[in-house]
C-alpha cells in the first residue's frame, strides 16, 4: 500500500539525517520486515546520486551466534563489514525485528564481545550515520498498542505527518540549542523527584543537540558528565529494556560516581550481571534531557522512552567522546526517570525544569 509518510520519512533520511551528496556509499542495515522503507530510501540513494549497498539480515542467525559460537567466532563474524568500513561514507541502521525478546537468553559475556567487535568498527567509520525504528508488531506488543496504532505513534514522533518533516525538525533544533547555549559553563546538576535526590557535575563538558539527525526520531540533548561526580539516589519507574530484556523500578545509589547500590522490581539478577560486565559499568556515561512532544507514553523501546518530553535520563557505561565524556565500557543502557508529575532539576542555582516543563 502506497503511504507518502513512507516517502516523507526516506526523503528526510537521505538528505537531512544523512545529507548524502553524488558517488557517496551508503550502507543499509535492516531485517525485511522493514521492505517499505528499505525500498524507499534504495530508490531515494538512487536518485542522490548515491551508491545503496544492502545488508538485508536473517535476526535468528545472530542468536545462533551468540548461543552457539566462541568469542572468536563472533568477532570474525563482522570481518565483511571492517573490511569495507573505509569504503563506507554514511550507515543507515533500520531496526526491524520481528522477536524482541530473541536474545533474553543469552549470555551477557556473549552480547558484550559482539559489542565491543562493533565498537571497533564504528571507530573505522565515518561520522554520518542514522538510527531508526521500521514498525513490527514485535514492537507493537512491547508498547502494548496494535500495530495500526504503534505505526501511527511512530509517524507521529517522526513528524512524518507533516507536509515538511525536516522543517519541524529542524525547529526542535532550534529549540534545544537554545536551552544548549544557556547550559554552557554551568557546573552543578541536581536531580529531586520521588525516590530521587542525585547530583553531579557538567562542568566544562559539552551538551550535543540531537535533532534527528542520527537518531530518528530524536528530541534530546545529552552530555557525559564527569565520571566521579554522582551522588545520591535515584529511581528509573519507566521500564528499561536491553538486549531484549526489561528491567522495572530501577533504584541506583551512587557515591564518588559508582553505583554503590543496585535494586530492580523486576530483573535484579540482569542489572546486577550488567554492572559487573567491565570496569566502566557502574559508572555514568551519558546525562539527557527528552524533548520530543510526540512521545507522552513509555514504549519500552529506549529509542523513543529517552525522548520523552519532560523526563531525564542516565546512561551506566560508555561516554560519547564528543561530550568530553573519558568513561569506557562494553555497555551503553539508558534509563529514564519521569519528571512530569513531580520533580525538578536545578542547574547551579537555577531551577531548570520542574514538573517537565523548562523554565529557562
Amino acid at each position: 500500500m502506497h503511504d507518502i509518510r513512507i516517502e516523507r520519512w526516506a526523503h528526510a533520511l537521505v538528505h537531512y539525517c544523512l545529507s548524502l551528496k553524488e558517488g557517496d556509499n551508503v550502507s543499509i542495515h535492516a531485517t525485511s520486515l522493514a521492505t517499505p522503507l528499505i525500498e524507499a530510501v534504495y530508490r531515494e540513494v538512487l536518485h542522490a546520486g548515491a551508491n545503496p549497498i544492502p545488508f538485508i539480515g536473517l535476526e535468528h542467525l545472530n542468536e545462533i551466534l551468540l548461543k552457539e559460537g566462541s568469542p572468536s567466532q563472533i568477532e570474525n563474524s563482522l570481518q565483511l563489514m571492517s573490511a569495507i568500513a573505509p569504503h563506507i561514507d554514511a550507515r543507515l541502521s533500520i531496526l526491524s525485528t520481528g522477536n524482541t525478546k530473541a536474545l533474553s537468553n543469552i549470555n551477557p559475556a556473549q552480547s558484550a564481545h559482539q559489542t565491543q567487535a562493533s565498537m571497533k568498527i564504528r571507530a573505522q567509520m565515518h561520522e554520518r550515520w542514522c538510527l531508526t525504528l521500521y514498525p513490527t508488531s514485535a514492537y507493537a506488543q512491547d508498547a502494548e498498542m496494535s500495530l495500526h496504532d504503534f505505526e501511527e505513534f511512530v509517524f507521529n514522533v517522526c513528524f512524518l505527518n507533516d507536509a515538511d518533516p525536516i522543517a519541524s525538525w529542524r525547529a526542535v533544533g532550534a529549540e534545544q540549542q537554545r536551552l544548549v547555549d544557556w547550559l554552557v559553563g554551568r557546573k552543578r546538576v541536581h536531580i529531586l523527584g520521588p525516590n530521587t535526590d542525585l547530583t553531579l557535575s557538567i562542568e566544562d563538558r559539552i551538551f550535543i543537540n540531537s535533532d534527528g539527525k542520527r537518531n530518528f526520531p530524536s528530541g534530546e540533548f545529552f552530555t557525559g558528565p564527569l565520571e566521579n561526580s554522582a551522588e545520591g539516589v535515584i529511581q528509573f519507574d519507566v521500564p528499561s529494556s536491553y538486549s531484549g530484556r526489561t528491567i522495572e523500578g530501577v533504584r541506583l545509589v551512587f557515591h564518588e560516581g559508582k553505583v554503590v547500590e543496585a535494586s530492580a522490581r523486576q530483573g535484579q539478577q540482569y542489572l546486577e550481571s550488567m554492572l559487573e560486565m567491565d570496569a566502566g559499568a557502574r559508572y555514568l556515561g551519558e546525562f539527557a534531557f527528552g524533548n520530543n512532544p510526540g512521545v507522552v507514553r513509555a514504549t519500552k523501546n529506549t529509542l523513543f522512552d529517552e525522548k520523552m518530553g519532560g523526563t531525564v535520563h542516565l546512561a551506566l557505561g560508555n561516554s560519547y567522546p564528543e561530550t568530553g565524556g573519558l568513561n569506557k565500557s562494553a555497555l551503553h543502557w539508558d534509563m529514564v526517570c519521569d519528571l512530569r508529575q513531580q520533580g525538578e532539576v536545578w542547574i547551579d542555582d537555577v531551577l531548570f525544569l520542574k514538573d517537565g516543563k523548562h523554565l529557562v
